[in-house]
């Protein structure tokens, strides 16, 4: 079934800020507040909720004559985006998560660098606001960094190392709706493959430098034993959807098989622990791509002798070699 990205039209100079909101009575005023005291004078707020079971929806009325809103049943960050994309009129995109904060100029700067450089999607710096006890967060890191000195070719870049969360990026609505909407089968890393896909469908992305956006990291919501193994499935998803793209051009280059061995080789540290079939394919993936990739699987050997004993970490590296074996053989 096709995602709902597309609109009856949109209205020219007009930026749709899209929140999705699940369980956000901590920090929804705020967000919702920042979006609203833009200095960019042309703006609408679509706020989706996403079946909250706290005061979210209570919060959202509050504000009834100033957004527009939605209420409907749990079914994801991605989908409720994807909903909030339908809803839209803008000719930019901003999405904003309701705990994150857009400084007051964000948008303001991030539509004249669009405008000025006829590019499809302007990225700002950003910083990590880390919350060291209930309700009280600190600014830890400025994150200053343009794409090209990560690597010079976009898609990589973003595929590897380059990441900003969607308050410090706004598109043009063409791009999105040429992305098709966001990814509802990645729960985790959704965020960071709509910049992937951005790049993948050929947008041109341009530097907005100064502070774009504030992004929190909970204490209650940071990576647990169960939330960390499914960030790693989330990422060996992706790179699996990645290499059947990049092969179904006809061309894999160096590059991007470098990266995806790359993101294997960090996926399969995990997924030895978690999952064998995956952690199987994952590894075949690896040398199939890149087949002389140099692996510190020594590594995760004494790892697994320390977890799970010396037979475990044995027979890993016995696996290892023989399926280092079987992919250069093919």
């Amino acid at each position: 079934m096709p995602h709902e990205v597309k609109t009856s039209g949109s209205q020219l100079g007009l930026v749709s800020v899209i929140m999705p909101c699940y369980n956000a009575e901590r920090f929804l005023r705020e967000a919702l507040e920042s979006a609203l005291l833009q200095t960019y004078p042309h703006t609408e707020i679509i706020v989706i909720d996403d079946g909250s079971t706290d005061r979210t929806a209570e919060i959202i009325r509050a504000y009834a004559n100033r957004v527009t809103a939605e209420f409907g049943p749990n079914r994801g960050a991605s989908a409720t985006r994807n909903r909030g994309t339908a809803l839209a009129h803008g000719e930019f995109i901003q999405y904003l998560d309701a705990d994150d904060v857009l400084p007051s100029d964000a948008i303001e700067h991030r539509i004249a660098a669009l405008r000025k450089s006829g590019a499809d999607v302007a990225y700002s710096d950003w910083e990590k606001l880390i919350e060291l006890e209930r309700g009280v967060f600190e600014v830890r890191e400025k994150i200053v960094r343009r794409i090209e000195d990560v690597h010079p070719l976009l898609h990589i870049a973003l595929i590897t190392d380059f990441w900003a969360p969607p308050a410090a990026v706004t598109y043009r609505r063409t791009l999105v709706e040429k992305i098709g909407g966001w990814k509802e089968w990645l729960p985790i890393i959704q965020d960071a493959r709509f910049l992937q896909d951005a790049a993948l469908v050929g947008g041109r992305f341009v530097y907005s430098p100064g502070l774009g956006g504030q992004y929190r990291v909970h204490r209650d919501t940071s990576l647990s034993r169960r939330g960390a193994a499914a960030f790693i499935t989330d990422v060996f998803r992706n790179a699996c959807d990645l290499q059947a793209i990049f092969e179904a051009k006809g061309t894999m280059n160096a590059e991007e098989r470098r990266a995806l061995a790359r993101i294997y080789d960090y996926a399969a540290r995990s997924l030895f622990f978690q999952d064998q079939a995956a952690f199987r394919d994952c590894v075949t993936r690896l040398y199939s791509v890149e087949p002389h990739f140099a692996a510190k699987w020594s590594k995760i050997a004494s790892l697994a002798a320390r977890l799970v004993g010396f037979g475990a970490a044995g027979s890993l590296l016995s696996l290892l070699s023989r399926l280092q074996q079987i992919v250069r053989r093919t």
